[in-house]
């Protein structure tokens, strides 16, 4: 063997499959369990102690996602470098199918009909941005990133999706679309000064954005900055959820216990008002707890971020968190009336088949970076990682 041929395995050195599976983040694979089994569970009391609808079908698409995410994570990092813009595209792609051969449900075009599962693929659309923003920033400086030319085909990368999903309409993950790719601009190290610009163009827009957006979204705004004005029509989601939440107090009123869930009162309360029913069931100390696992898992990512010795991983890790972060404060915030009402679920917890396949796809990724984080991959300039 050549002496170059040794400093490379040296550098990268190839993992064999029993120290791959040793090498997995088994803390944070627990966390995972945890928050799927307080997903069922909830499902259940959705149910009215009933198995039946959602928790036995959510219970078979985690077992499907996790062996997915295995999958995922056991597979080198390296090949998901190579295939990030494949992937990219390829989420694209079926964004634009939605326009053509989409599903209407709720008063918008977002899903796509396989039989066995209605696609979502914006959902898909956020694992597809942050990878290949991952990718590109990978591949060019710290002097390139400095230079607004080369930020024209990443802000590409993220507008092109945002205004197709815009278009289904969907507001909500439009703008999880443009906050995770921020995010990631951010850490790739662009300065400060123009994140201030784009927000101060983005404000002056706004008065324009306004005569763009559909009623009911309208309705949504003005409904966030006064729920009262229209109880029973606008801000009932809000106020239903407002009321249970209260009612719950310090420890909840038990397991199938709650009275606004049970009682029908509170809407999509297996989807994105779930955690509203378990602060009603267990209170500030439930909800709390909940919030809990979710910051570990926070911490793990981040932790798996900073670990990694590949620029690559850093930033697909760091993205990855972000993404499941915006996840957990958009929906916590919209059933708390922080924020408006928009259709955010509660991963691993709310009831949804794309949503789950996304999430346990991005954490297996996450996985992934943990596994490989001794692996460099090469990058421009005077000095790789």
């Amino acid at each position: 063997m050549s002496v170059l041929s040794e400093i490379t395995l040296r550098r990268n050195p190839e993992l064999q499959f029993g120290q791959k599976i040793w090498q997995l983040n088994w803390g944070l694979i627990l966390l995972i369990f945890l928050l799927a089994g307080i997903g069922f569970a909830m499902l259940y009391s959705a149910a009215s102690g009933s198995w039946d609808p959602w928790a036995v079908r959510q219970a078979v698409r985690f077992g499907g996602g996790l062996l997915l995410m295995f999958v995922v994570a056991l597979i080198d990092i390296r090949f998901w470098f190579r295939l990030a813009y494949p992937i990219y595209f390829g989420a694209l792609a079926l964004l634009g199918a939605v326009e053509v051969m989409g599903t209407v449900g709720m008063g918008a075009q977002r899903w796509i009909d396989l039989g066995v599962i209605q696609l979502q693929p914006s959902e898909l659309m956020k694992i597809g941005v942050v990878i290949a923003l991952a990718r590109y920033f990978h591949g060019i400086t710290h002097a390139d990133i400095g230079r607004p030319t080369y930020l024209l085909v990443p802000l590409l990368l993220v507008g092109g999706p945002a205004l197709l999903v815009l278009k289904q309409p969907d507001l909500g993950t439009a703008g999880m679309l443009l906050a995770v790719g921020g995010a990631l601009f951010l850490v790739a190290g662009v300065r400060w000064w123009k994140f201030l610009v784009v927000i101060a163009g983005a404000g002056a827009a706004l008065p324009v954005a306004w005569n763009f957006l559909h009623d009911y979204q309208k309705n949504r705004v003005l409904t966030f900055l006064d729920p009262e004005s229209d109880p029973l029509g606008a801000g009932y989601h809000i106020l239903q959820s407002k009321i249970a939440l209260g009612s719950g107090g310090i420890f909840g009123k038990g397991f199938l216990q709650g009275t606004q869930s049970h009682l029908n009162f509170l809407p999509e309360k297996q989807t994105d008002f779930i955690f509203t029913m378990l602060a009603e069931e267990w209170g500030m100390v439930g909800g709390l707890g909940l919030l809990g696992l979710y910051l570990l898992v926070f911490l793990y990512g981040f932790a798996i971020a900073l670990r990694s010795r590949n620029h690559f991983g850093r930033l697909l890790a760091m993205g990855l968190t972000v993404n499941l972060f915006l996840y957990v404060f958009i929906n916590i915030a919209m059933v708390m009336g922080l924020l408006p009402v928009v259709g955010v679920p509660l991963p691993l917890v709310s009831y949804g088949g794309t949503v789950m396949l996304a999430t346990l796809i991005g954490l297996g990724l996450l996985l992934s970076v943990s596994v490989h984080r001794d692996l460099r991959i090469p990058r421009r300039g005077p000095r790789e990682d």
